[in-house]
């Protein structure tokens, strides 16, 4: 029986018995792969070492013309020649040796081995343990308690975890491609976008300013602690609320100058948006205002007197709950005059296009 090595496969000529007659003898036709590695041999990944490999088994089969094999490995490296070996003879058995080593350490090892090869893996894995054993350290200098460097760092786990976890680093990717590919092709919602950003930016700056100066004054209105945290955020969405309205309209005129532009079209899907812009506005500018002015904070919306030749209309002052339903019924008109008209476009324009 022929005994085949990773000599013999270096070198087709080695280790051929053949029977007296030149050709070779039945037990010939039954040989033995046996290719052998060692740690310190040389790395056989990569395209070109396995079509070698494969060229020299070619070279042994058209020479011995064996009817099966049985392949004999000794490390996890080899294993990648079994499909190749599998593909020219049929295999009868795969002979696993170890040879002086642990196979389940080699097999650890290789595997270490193609993790840090892979640069997705390297970054989504080694990349947050090595910030957290940075930033432990230089937390637990600078506040001298484990406890909080402990919090810091859970949390800060907790974020890069949601941040790889939702994609948020490919729907940033798709934003940062996305404003490139905007800038360069001269549309208009680039700079809608950047009003609409600034004009977020107000609102925010004032219900900061609205809500902070609550603070002191929860107390007062007998809120209780529940009214600490619930009366400044109703503030702070009251005063920012028409502020981030006017952004979110200002972004969707830009979105839709953008298609009229373009392509001289404007999808009739898109005319809704700013009226549903505008009734959610509406709705929560109510319900703000709702809870404000039953705590006091805020006054009374009045209705000034009007004079109209002999029409006059007295001044008066609407309830809380007067003014809520007003909002709120304006607020849903305002709804659903934009879904009107969104349904009679695509009834006129079936493809949705408004020319």
């Amino acid at each position: 029986m022929a005994r085949l090595n990773d000599r013999t496969l270096d070198r087709p000529d080695a280790g051929r018995e053949r029977a007296g007659n030149g050709r070779p003898s039945q037990e010939d036709r039954r040989s033995s792969a046996s290719e052998r590695s060692s740690p310190g041999k040389a790395d056989r990944s990569g395209v070109g070492p396995d079509r070698e490999i494969a060229c020299q088994i070619d070279a042994l089969i058209a020479r011995y013309e064996p009817e099966g094999a049985i392949v004999v490995i000794d490390s996890a490296a080899d294993e990648q020649l079994v499909p190749i070996i599998e593909s020219r003879v049929r295999v009868d058995a795969v002979d696993r040796v170890v040879i002086r080593q642990s196979r389940d350490i080699e097999s650890a090892y290789y595997l270490l081995k193609q993790f840090l090869a892979n640069e997705d893996l390297r970054q989504t894995v080694l990349v947050p343990i090595g910030l957290v054993l940075l930033v432990f350290p230089l937390l637990l200098a600078l506040t001298d308690r484990l406890a909080t460097a402990l919090a810091a760092i859970a949390g800060l786990t907790g974020s890069i975890l949601l941040y790889k976890g939702l994609g948020i680093d490919d729907l940033l990717g798709r934003l940062a491609s996305q404003a490139r590919e905007a800038l360069y092709s001269g549309q208009v919602s680039v700079v809608t976008y950047v009003v609409a950003v600034g004009l977020a930016l107000v609102g925010v700056f004032a219900g900061v300013i609205a809500a902070s100066s609550l603070t002191g004054a929860t107390g007062a209105t007998g809120a209780g602690s529940g009214g600490e945290v619930f009366l400044p955020a109703m503030h702070f969405a009251f005063e920012g609320l028409p502020w981030f309205v006017m952004a979110a309209l200002v972004a969707s005129a830009g979105r839709l100058l953008d298609e009229a532009l373009r392509v001289d079209q404007v999808r009739r899907s898109s005319l809704n948006l700013p009226f549903g812009i505008v009734a959610v506005g509406l709705v929560l500018r109510g319900f703000t205002a709702y809870f404000l002015e039953r705590s006091g904070i805020i006054g009374s919306l009045s209705v000034p007197s009007l004079e109209a030749g002999v029409v006059s209309v007295q001044g008066f002052a609407l309830a809380p709950g007067t003014r809520l339903a007003a909002l709120v019924i304006s607020g849903v008109l305002v709804s659903v005059f934009g879904v009107q008209l969104a349904t009679r476009a695509d009834t006129d324009d079936p493809e949705g296009l408004l020319d």
